[in-house]
């Protein structure tokens, strides 16, 4: 569970990165692309990779997945399933048998919702990352011109983008 102290330190941090705010916006957006991917398990593992491949800053990827957590998995869940359902037409399937949850059953009941959850996911996704991305760029450009850049508490600010 992450405070709400925390919170502000991230986004302080993610304030004062030495990078320009087009970059730092565009590590946000992937995040927030990555967030409502439907590769779960691997979230963690996709921001690593692209801070690596794409030598973006892992603060701002990370916080940006971080929309996803524990608290909005399962608002997000169903988002994804209800939108994919809607782009594609599909209409509502059938109600989930809690009553029988072989192995065998629980795929046949999982497998009607896995197009919808991967279409509802990338769609969402990508709006997700257009619409952060200007409004985190606006919110780094607007606090930086500012020129509120004070000290974070003493804390040394956080390296530059990629895993050196």
């Amino acid at each position: 569970m992450v405070s709400i102290a925390r919170l502000r330190s991230y986004l302080s941090q993610i304030l004062h990165l030495h990078e320009s705010p087009h970059r730092t916006a565009l590590a946000f957006a992937i995040g927030v692309f990555i967030a409502f991917s439907p590769i779960y398990g691997l979230h963690t593992l996709s921001v690593v990779f692209c801070t690596w491949a794409f030598r973006l800053n892992f603060l701002a990827l990370m916080v940006g997945a971080g929309i996803n957590n524990p608290w909005t998995l399962v608002p997000i869940l169903g988002a994804t399933i209800w939108t994919g359902s809607k782009l594609l037409g599909i209409p509502q399937a059938a109600p989930f048998d809690w009553d029988n949850l072989s192995l065998l059953s629980l795929y046949d009941q999982v497998l009607p919702y896995a197009l919808p959850f991967a279409v509802g996911g990338l769609f969402l996704g990508l709006l997700g990352a257009l619409l952060s991305y200007p409004a985190t760029y606006l919110v780094i450009s607007r606090y930086r011109a500012h020129g509120s850049r004070p000290a974070l508490d003493g804390k040394p600010l956080p390296p530059r983008a990629g895993l050196s």
